[in-house]
């Protein structure tokens, strides 16, 4: 056991980051054994006495120093309670090291009874979890809790060590500077081979956090002379093993990106590692990284001597086309069936998401792969489709159109139907052959058989179809499931042909499938007298607008809100909470905080009036942390700490309150005060709980604590200028632990990737150009920058200077292979790309390549290319497709589309035209007799409804109305009139139902007084951000208490508004007594003795002039009245 024990000893204070290992804190850590005499000779004796009232509660823990602990004796440090060890390092975490205090630490966690102290340690790692420890005084602790659980009877043994790794020291494995306090320990790899076998025993249940500091550890002990092939020499016995990976990595390997597996060894001797029969074995059974899985695999497969028949199931989801380009037809089909069997839709990848599910779109090794494999043949009989199974996806269009036929494809169809993975020109094709081969769609099962080619369905074969077909096939498990990988409007399309199939709304939710719950228009989620089933709600995923619409019926009928999904309980209005008792809505937003809801701005503050009605809860943990933006630290007194408050507050959506607000900065103010945080340097623990409000932290802030911010920063939304200059300047500064840009690896930028943008090309040209290239092909897919800021990295890596090209270079003809490969943009300049696309038909792979990150530069020469192809004007089956390309747009090119269908109108609208291109195509849509539909408006929707002028407005049909989604709010007021009219008599039916109110609210900016009145008459508690947007000849039309019915709840609320417009002028034109009566503290109102006058709206032109005068001359009496009163009463 002692080498065992040795080599824990080394591994566990290894748990940090390798680049740490550098840093200054090797004086923190102390060998054992300690000679007490010596390290106590100078330290006051601590009395038992103090030691039990400490234990007791009776005194404070801090009244004692760290040594007098360390020196008492044994017996006496028994009596302390489980959570003493918190204590103590509240007490010594805020105070400066001393020498002895590594020495320290050895001595005092040695005279604790191990059991106990493993149950402190279990106390501290519960309160510390979640808590960037003290780097300082996590080595002090660590360096003699280890040598303690060396101790330790049966450490060796997976149960024991699985609760001292897990329970004991997870809060300090998980600190980078740990790997500082390395001893020379001499660990021999055979030692260290019996450490990993110890840890892998127990990798199962650990969580992946501390699985990925422990493989950190195990790769510093590999790496840390800098020399590859550690632990490895095939000229001596017991080093020579090929089975490296299971005996040095073993289950950890799941955390080893490509750049570690080649720090470990070089190629070649990974290639015998990667063939080594246990190796093998062990790999099959985990879940790599994928670009691992794909680095591995192209190991196993490259060079001679190894039969792709003996590759293990595991390893075909991963491999490169060059490993398939020398199969045999019969060896191709072989593989394919074997891919189909093996790869299905639900693989998942190790990564920052371990359990994150693989999306519908395909990489570029699988598309080039299925290419290869479909390239093997000339013709596409029914066995040879069905046996390609998923392999089929690398089918060209242009053989779909010209050389298989519709009876074939039919034929085929059981296995057509279950490839993943389509675009939309194959889908389209596949069923246009179909359909006009006699392909007859006539009831549920035959709409079912088309599988994930039903994406390939245009809105108006659909609309087409009787709805009872659709409602058949959707209540089929698989087809209901093929609908998540719909685009939009179809989507859309498909819910109006259900809902006008199902009657009731209670059977709409009941069979419509998850993935087009969103897209049912709220209107028709109106259940009235009918009552809802809790159960089919709860399986649904629904907007916050669809919730709100049966929230009031769901909480009346379902008592225990913790029944609730996350799902329905975001759909929570003040509207729908009329009469709810303040216990009932402490328990709401309590089940709120157990199921994570994401919560509006409106909400909380409606939430958090309602919460505290009857004073501040007292157990504020209890509630969504979102509710504490709107409660100071003062109010969360009786709960915690400013300190506690903050930490909550720092890990809540920051998003909600204004990035300028007064209370977003405010609440920073306070923090920096709370945290003591004087100067502008933020150390690391304070920038764990400051969270996300390090986003609003100036650059002094961020230049100044150095790399420490970066992390908290990757999750920000956006940044000011100087900002950005501050990031660039601390990562330019190379004083980071990412080390300079140009000696990144591809998982250092990935680890990065949210900063991206800000890097500019300052910081983008220091990091090696092939890591960029590996980035993009292996990690861009997973990460969340747009295509756009994806191209600011294909462009650092063209040429800066273009060469003019007279032709395309043998090397660069663009195949079908190049077309799969999401890098094709890195391989061509603008004018290489002009002359190779000479005689390349576009058309079949635009919706394929236009995702890729071409920069605005090849998207010209993608443009000009199809102006050359379809010099008339595009084919309306193209405009759906052109995505960035709208940006190069012109009014002219606009003027000759036939945009024919709503879903061609949405699909170009999604791509967000700026406003004259959109009025554009809303104008040629309506100007070729095109209605605007529900699907016409949604398309046009909140963004775009306020370009439509008078005419298309009034051509809008109320039923239309009825079921878009638009919010007029920041139209012109003409538009705003319009459209309430519109919308007030669309829902006429629904007038004395609850949701009224939600259904007209975003129209209600162009309500006139009399409307208001009687809303609030409903009690509706209107929101205050809706209140500001109300007309303001309406808004001037209330009284204060009409004012107070319609606000309800939220009255309070327009104390915080009272200097914006329109309540500044409401305010202004009433009278102060009657405002002093709401309570809420208005000023600015009429006094008593005065007389407002407001000038009249209207007026007729030429009688203007006169109507002025005789108005004075009219007053002139009254006004000399009251002036002669106030001097008589003063």
């Amino acid at each position: 056991m002692t080498s065992l024990c040795s080599g824990l000893g080394f591994l566990l204070l290894a748990g940090g980051l390798a680049a740490a290992a550098t840093s200054a804190g090797t004086h923190l850590c102390s060998s054992s054994p300690v000679d007490e005499a010596a390290v106590c000779a100078s330290v006051e004796s601590a009395s038992q006495e103090m030691l039990l009232k400490i234990a007791r509660g009776g005194a404070s823990p801090c009244n004692l120093t760290f040594g007098q602990y360390a020196c008492a004796q044994s017996a006496w440090l028994q009596d302390l309670r489980d959570d003493f060890l918190v204590s103590l390092y509240s007490c010594l975490s805020p105070k400066p090291l001393s020498a002895m205090d590594a020495a320290y630490s050895i001595l005092f966690f040695s005279k604790y009874d191990a059991n106990k102290l493993l149950a402190a340690l279990t106390t501290f790692s519960q309160q510390f979890s979640h808590v960037s420890l003290s780097e300082e005084w996590s080595i002090i602790f660590v360096n003699g809790l280890w040598e303690k659980m060396l101790q330790v009877p049966g450490i060796d043994s997976p149960p024991v060590l699985s609760q001292w790794v897990h329970k004991g020291l997870q809060p300090f494995l998980a600190h980078p500077t740990v790997s500082a306090c390395l001893r020379a320990k001499n660990v021999s790899c055979e030692d260290f081979q019996k450490v990993v076998a110890a840890l892998n025993s127990i990798y199962s249940n650990l969580p992946v956090q501390e699985q990925k500091n422990l493989y950190n550890a195990i790769k510093y002990y590999l790496v840390q002379d800098g020399s590859k092939q550690k632990c490895y020499n095939a000229a001596i016995p017991g080093l020579n093993s090929t089975a490296w990976f299971k005996n040095y990595l073993g289950s950890f390997m799941e955390h080893a990106p490509v750049e570690d597996l080649k720090l470990f060894a070089d190629e070649s001797t990974l290639q015998r590692f990667t063939r080594d029969p246990d190796n093998i074995q062990m790999v099959r059974k985990l879940t790599l990284l994928r670009a691992t899985a794909v680095y591995y695999t192209l190991l196993l497969t490259s060079g001679s001597g190894f039969a792709l028949s003996s590759l293990p199931d595991r390893f075909v989801c991963y491999l490169s086309p060059s490993a398939v380009s020398n199969l045999s037809r019969d060896d191709a089909l072989n593989l394919a069936q074997r891919i189909s069997k093996n790869c299905p839709m639900n693989v998942t990848h190790a990564g920052e998401d371990r359990e994150r599910p693989r999306s519908s779109s395909l990489t570029t090794e699988e598309l080039q792969v299925a290419s290869s494999l479909v390239r093997k043949f000339e013709h596409f009989p029914p066995a040879v489709l069905r046996a390609l199974g998923q392999a089929a996806v690398g089918l060209p269009v242009s053989e779909i159109e010209e050389s298989i036929s519709g009876e074939d494809l039919e034929a085929s169809l059981p296995a057509l139907s279950k490839v993943h993975g389509w675009n939309t020109e194959q889908t389209r094709a596949i069923i246009n052959k179909l359909l006009s081969s006699g392909y007859e769609i006539t009831d549920g099962q035959s709409l079912a058989r088309l599988g994930s080619l039903v994406a390939g369905l245009n809105s108006s074969t659909l609309q087409s179809l009787p709805a009872k077909v659709i409602v058949e096939a959707i209540k089929l498990p698989e087809f209901a499931r093929q609908t998540a990988t719909l685009p939009s409007a179809l989507k859309a399309a498909f819910v109006e042909k259900i809902s006008s199939g199902l009657d009731h709304p209670a059977d709409l939710v009941k069979y419509i499938p998850d993935a087009l719950a969103s897209y049912i228009p709220k209107s028709l989620l109106v259940f009235e007298k009918e009552k809802p089933n809790i159960q089919d709600l709860n399986q649904k995923t629904w907007t916050p607008e669809q919730a709100a619409m049966f929230f009031s019926d769901v909480i009346k009928a379902e008592p225990d809100f913790n029944r609730l999904s996350q799902s329905v309980l975001q759909g929570f209005t003040c509207t729908a909470v009329n009469g709810m008792k303040t216990e009932s809505f402490r328990q709401l937003a309590k089940a709120m905080k157990q199921k994570n809801v994401k919560l509006g701005e409106d909400q909380l503050r409606c939430l958090m009036t309602m919460v505290t009605l009857q004073g501040i809860p007292k157990d504020l943990d209890s509630y969504p942390k979102d509710l504490l933006l709107f409660l100071s630290p003062s109010d969360y007194a009786t709960t915690g700490s400013c300190w506690q408050y903050f930490t909550n507050i720092g890990k809540a959506n920051l998003d909600v309150l204004q990035r300028e607000s007064s209370q977003r900065k405010q609440l920073l103010l306070e923090a920096l005060a709370c945290l003591k945080i004087s100067g502008t340097r933020v150390n690391e623990e304070n920038a764990e709980v400051l969270g996300r409000l390090v986003c609003d932290l100036s650059g002094e802030y961020i230049r100044n604590s150095g790399g420490i911010l970066l992390k908290q920063l990757s999750q920000c939304e956006s940044f000011l200028p100087e900002q950005e200059e501050a990031i660039r300047s601390v990562i330019s500064s190379e004083n980071t632990k990412y080390g300079p840009p140009s000696a990144w690896s591809a998982s250092t930028l990935n680890e990065l990737s949210a900063l991206i943008p800000v890097f500019g090309h300052s910081i983008l040209q220091k990091i090696p150009k092939d890591v960029l290239t590996l980035w993009l092909k292996n990690f861009a897919h997973d990460s969340s920058l747009s295509r756009e800021q994806l191209a600011v990295i294909t462009e650092e890596l063209l040429p800066s200077r273009h060469k003019r090209a007279a032709e395309c270079p043998p090397d660069l003809k663009i195949t079908q292979e190049v077309f799969d490969d999401v890098s094709m943009p890195l391989y061509y300049t603008p004018e290489q790309l002009r002359v190779c696309l000479k005689n390349v038909s576009l058309a079949q792979h635009l919706s394929k390549i236009l995702n890729y990150p071409f920069t605005v530069e090849q998207l010209a020469v993608l443009k000009n290319h199809l102006d050359e192809t379809y010099p008339d004007g595009y084919p309306e089956s193209l405009l759906p497709e052109l995505g960035p390309l709208i940006s190069l747009i012109t009014l002219d090119d606009i003027s000759k589309w036939k945009i024919n269908s709503a879903e061609q109108l949405a699909a170009l609208l999604q791509n967000q035209p700026p406003p004259a291109l959109a009025a554009a195509m809303i104008n040629r849509y309506v100007s070729l007799g095109n209605r605007l539909t529900p699907a016409a408006l949604n398309a046009i929707g909140t963004t775009y409804v306020c370009l439509l002028n008078a005419t298309e407005l009034n051509a809008i049909d109320i039923d239309s109305l009825k079921t878009a989604a638009l919010d007029p709010s920041a139209c012109s007021q003409p538009t705003k009139d319009i459209l309430y009219n519109k919308a007030k008599r669309a829902f006429s039916d629904q007038h004395n139902s609850r949701a009224y109110y939600l259904l007209i609210k975003p129209y209600l900016g162009g309500a006139p007084g009399i409307d208001l009145k009687a809303l609030g008459k409903d009690r509706v508690n209107m929101d205050i951000e809706t209140f500001l947007k109300l007309r303001k000849d309406s808004l001037l039309d209330l009284t204060p208490t009409e004012v107070k019915d319609l606000l309800g709840v939220n009255l309070s609320q327009l104390k915080t508004v009272q200097n914006e417009s329109p309540v500044r002028e409401w305010i202004q034109s009433q009278k102060q007594s009657d405002l002093d009566k709401l309570n809420i503290g208005l000023s600015g109102g009429t006094p008593e003795g005065y007389i407002n006058f407001v000038t009249p709206k209207f007026q007729t032109p030429s009688s203007a002039p006169l109507g002025a005068m005789a108005m004075v001359f009219h007053l002139l009496p009254a006004l000399l009245l009251s002036f002669l009163m106030m001097f008589i009463f003063s």
